[in-house]
């Protein structure tokens, strides 16, 4: 069988861990890179081994690519996905799917119609204390889940936000710590929790005057199953402290992971602080497990380079659904769900009422309620 053909689609900070993690998969050949500026494309490939392009089409049929990934700035993702798509090939994207509803739909759209498979980063999914959660969930250890909360305190500065000249507006990054810092966390609470009923949030820039977007956020929310949730996230706290997801069963025991700790990851600027942990577990009989998991999740973690490894584990991932072994654990679906919960929030700052689920794209002169907040 001839190895799936990789590329990637956008020359950023990012797409060095994307790189990194594309040139260890078994079963594909990294071989290609996109970037409209063909002097940074060919600057990047010579790194790589890889044959620069600056023009998508060209670069799925002439390098035969059956999967991209993006690295392109959130609001730029959806012209150059349809561009792949349309060429032919499967295509996954770096969080968060899009800063737009609009955008999202006519992705997944594109790749119902052309029949490929469109897949969101999602890398914290594949964290074995996450894992834990899921599983517990899925178990019934917990019973129905019935309260679900997010609790993300970071930090970013005036530095990191001049760090690229699309950070921190409105037009170029499509939103702050919802759009960029947040879109994990609110992935694995909807991952958790399910489908969300109704949502009314706030959002604000409390202590960032040097950019345009919102740099802490808060909502409550009523999920479809009769659950309760609310989520916290800021990056005005400094230093930064972590981000938490918790979930409360009905049966009265409480299962948690804290995804990050202390100065929070910035893809080509730092690395990884601490490594994740299951910092809430009152399931009876397990109440001692936390200790040694968080033992054995350390010493893993040490042993590996976690900045590039969960992206590889997801990666490998989508080749096997590529491949037709498995349907991918984050599809475009999924990435929707997360926009469509920050839309959410936007929208309720603007119209100062709850928000009911699902949302409809909106085309409006406010961005979906982000510039009237």
């Amino acid at each position: 069988m001839n190895k799936l053909k990789t590329a990637v689609i956008g020359v950023g900070k990012v797409t060095h861990l994307h790189a990194k993690a594309l040139k260890n998969l078994k079963d594909t050949e990294f071989v290609a890179v996109y970037s409209r500026d063909i002097a940074k494309a060919k600057n990047f490939a010579g790194q790589y081994g890889l044959k620069p392009y600056s023009d998508i089409e060209e670069m799925i049929h002439g390098s035969d690519i059956d999967v991209a990934t993006i690295c392109t700035p959130h609001p730029a993702h959806r012209d150059v996905v349809l561009k792949a798509i349309q060429a032919g090939a499967h295509v996954l994207v770096e969080k968060p799917l899009a800063s737009t509803l609009e955008d999202c739909d006519a992705m997944i759209d594109a790749a119902k119609k052309r029949k490929v498979l469109l897949g969101t980063i999602s890398q914290r999914r594949f964290y074995e204390p996450v894992l834990r959660v899921k599983r517990a969930i899925e178990a019934g250890k917990i019973g129905k889940p019935i309260l679900g909360t997010i609790t993300m305190l970071g930090w970013r500065d005036e530095q990191y936000y001049q760090s690229d000249p699309w950070r921190g507006t409105w037009n170029e990054e499509g939103g702050g710590v919802l759009v960029n810092q947040a879109p994990h966390q609110l992935d694995l609470l909807l991952w958790y929790m399910g489908p969300i009923d109704e949502l009314f949030g706030y959002w604000e820039n409390l202590n960032h005057p040097y950019i345009e977007v919102e740099d802490s956020a808060i909502a409550v929310l009523k999920f479809k199953n009769g659950g309760l949730g609310n989520i916290v996230v800021s990056n005005s706290q400094n230093p930064a402290l972590f981000g938490q997801v918790h979930v409360h069963g009905e049966n009265g025991a409480s299962v948690g992971v804290q995804t990050d700790s202390g100065a929070m990851f910035i893809a080509g600027m730092s690395g990884i602080a601490e490594p994740p942990y299951n910092d809430m577990w009152t399931v009876k009989g397990e109440e001692a497990f936390p200790e040694k998991w968080k033992r054995e999740d350390a010493d893993f973690f040490a042993a590996i380079d976690p900045t590039s490894y969960f992206h590889e584990r997801q990666f490998e991932d989508f080749v096997d659904a590529v491949a037709g072994r498995k349907k991918p654990l984050s599809d475009g679906q999924d990435g929707r769900r997360t926009v469509e919960l920050f839309t959410a929030i936007y929208r309720s700052n603007r119209d100062k009422k709850p928000i009911q689920f699902p949302l409809k794209p909106e085309r409006r002169v406010d961005f979906d309620g982000r510039l009237t907040g």
